[in-house]
């Protein structure tokens, strides 16, 4: 009898942990993405997402409207086509219920499908693109998302068309052919994938395989470019002196006319002109570029202010702090080619004399600061117009003159003993290691107080978040280092405005703030026939060079089609000239701070 009642139990327990196996089969969810790309001269990517175990009535599906480290709302939304899904033989109810969500009607818990495509037709690092050479895609603005289960891994299967046999990504491979994991969506975004027949290069980095996917057939040297391409990853290494990778892919589109890049969790993605490795100027643009984008990795990706990360793909995601995290970057990018060895100290102090032109010659700088300009990015940066130049500043521009600045401050307060790299060390560690999240605009403060011994509060008030003219002499000073500034002569004047000569006609293009053009009224659109009664050929900028301040012009223009007789004095010009330039005998303690900044391996 005991056996018997045992045995019962027994069954009964079967019974109740089989139903418990299959309740907990049934709260996992699962996704899978199958891609593909059947007619590649058609520019469509075609998109399978299988999903199981998913509970409710329906299930919203997102599409994201921006991609992340290119800060606009690009409608990712408007590229998808034939929307449908299936659960087995039977074509489920649907519909979109806003401009990037759509709804599917299923059976709870059973898996069902959805099928869409993509039409791919911008080749820049933001995008997606396919055509019959190659194709290329960012995660953002090609794979939808359960809008309830974005932390949910997935599997993918990349199906490359006919005749192509590279797959380039950082995604982990899961098995099977060309099929790769992610632990959840922003992994899956923010990995990059290059499918077709690139050229592969590899090479290590401080312990770690990095692949170059080249795509475009540049005639480049292979040796030449892992080599160098190692010496950058290496000495960026050298900044934060902390390693989070286990694989590194760099994806380079070699194209007529190269915009640039994209940083990732784990990868990169460049676009370059393909004439860019002939030229020594061109290859330390180059460097420059793999600098940038790689240091990305971390300051950004990892170090990175609160606002990004995780992310919130159907809105804007606002920071102050893109001075840093892009300025902040380049600034350091370029320090990295200096201390690889590409460039002399010298070369380094006129490639920055340069970015101070760029700033101190904007109209705008005066009119936003640099914590503005980051915040206004998703209106302003991606959006640029003919007064642009008037109204804002550049925060990659801004936040490079910064950071040299701060960096020599903070140098000199520690006697040579800390710099910017022990503030990116100490954000790493504290915020992304220990509190696993990014840091708020105190906070960054804070770290830089904490490395120099001394808060620098009035400095971020006065030039981060105010427009003042940075304290230039000051901190280069610390250095052993003077910025000479050459004015334009009292008798130069100028027309502060510049031509585009578009279809044989001298139209203005731009007017600088407060200038003569500018207080004449000339305005943008306007087609210079004449000036003081001679008819215009070519660009009137070359007519009044010798003309001396004060001196009346008459314009006659065509401002849409009506002809109008404008006359107004020429007013000096505003444009200045800034080179950094070395004293004589610096000091022991001068010359201590210019090793430190610019030190020579």
């Amino acid at each position: 009898m005991l056996q018997l009642r045992t045995r019962l139990f027994s069954a009964a327990a079967l019974v109740a942990l089989l139903s418990q196996a299959n309740v907990a089969e049934a709260a996992s969810p699962t996704l899978r993405y199958v891609l593909s790309m059947p007619a590649p001269q058609t520019h469509y990517f075609e998109v399978e997402t299988t999903l199981s175990g998913f509970n409710k009535a329906y299930t919203d599906l997102k599409m994201p409207v921006w991609a992340p480290g290119s800060y606009l709302v690009r409608e990712f939304a408007k590229n998808v086509e034939g929307f449908q899904a299936t659960a087995g033989s039977e074509k489920l109810r649907t519909e979109k219920v806003s401009k990037n969500t759509w709804r599917v009607y299923h059976p709870k818990g059973k898996d069902f499908k959805v099928n869409y495509r993509v039409y791919a037709f911008e080749l820049s690092v933001r995008t997606s693109f396919i055509d019959a050479a190659h194709g290329y895609l960012n995660g953002s603005s090609v794979f939808m998302y359960p809008a309830e289960a974005k932390q949910l891994g997935s599997t993918l299967e990349v199906r490359p068309a006919q005749g192509w046999t590279q797959v380039s990504t950082s995604l982990k491979p899961a098995g099977g052919t060309f099929t790769y994991t992610s632990s959840n969506y922003d992994e899956l975004a923010d990995s990059p994938i290059e499918i077709g027949n690139q050229k592969i290069y590899t090479f290590t980095a401080n312990g770690t395989p990095h692949t170059v996917a080249m795509f475009g057939d540049p005639k480049v040297d292979e040796a030449r470019l892992t080599r160098d391409m190692q010496r950058v990853c290496e000495e960026a290494h050298r900044v934060v002196n902390r390693n989070p990778l286990d694989r590194y892919v760099f994806i380079v589109h070699n194209i007529d006319r190269g915009t640039g890049g994209l940083e990732h969790l784990f990868s990169t993605t460049l676009s370059v002109s393909r004439n860019a490795y002939s030229s020594e100027a061109g290859w330390k643009g180059f460097l420059g570029l793999v600098a940038h984008e790689y240091f990305h990795l971390w300051n950004v990706k990892r170090i990175r202010p609160i606002a990004l990360g995780p992310f919130d793909y159907d809105n804007e995601n606002y920071t102050h702090m893109l001075w840093v995290s892009e300025g902040g970057t380049e600034y350091f990018s370029n320090l990295i080619v200096q201390r690889a060895g590409f460039l002399s100290p010298d070369e380094y102090l006129g490639d920055l004399s340069n970015g101070i032109n760029r700033v101190e010659n904007t109209p705008g700088n005066k009119q936003q600061s640099a914590a503005e300009s980051s915040f206004d990015a998703w209106i302003k940066y991606y959006r640029p117009n003919e007064n642009s130049a008037n109204t804002g500043i550049s925060y990659y521009d801004k936040g490079e003159v910064i950071g040299a600045v701060l960096d020599l401050m903070v140098i000199n307060e520690t006697k040579g003993q800390k710099r910017l790299d022990d503030v990116m060390r100490y954000l790493y560690d504290q915020y992304y290691k220990k509190l696993g999240r990014g840091f708020t605009d105190e906070e960054y403060q804070d770290a830089v107080a904490k490395v120099a011994g001394r808060r620098f509060d009035d400095f971020f008030r006065r030039y981060v978040y105010g427009t003042e003219t940075l304290p230039y002499e000051t901190a280069l000073g610390y250095a052993g280092l003077k910025l000479s500034v050459t004015t334009a002569a009292a008798t130069d004047a100028a027309l502060g405005a510049s031509i585009s000569p578009a279809g044989g006609k001298q139209t203005v293009a731009s007017v600088l703030r407060d200038g003569s053009a500018w207080q004449g009224g000339l305005s943008v659109g306007d087609e210079i026939l004449a000036v003081d009664g001679a008819r215009v050929t070519d660009d009137p900028n070359k007519l009044l060079a010798n003309r001396a301040v004060g001196s009346q012009v008459k314009m006659l223009v065509n401002r849409e089609g009506q002809i109008k007789e404008i006359s107004f004095p020429l007013l000096a010009s505003s444009a200045r000239r800034y080179r950094i330039e070395r004293q004589a005998n610096p000091t022991a303690e001068q010359q201590t701070v210019f090793n430190k900044w610019l030190p020579v391996r």
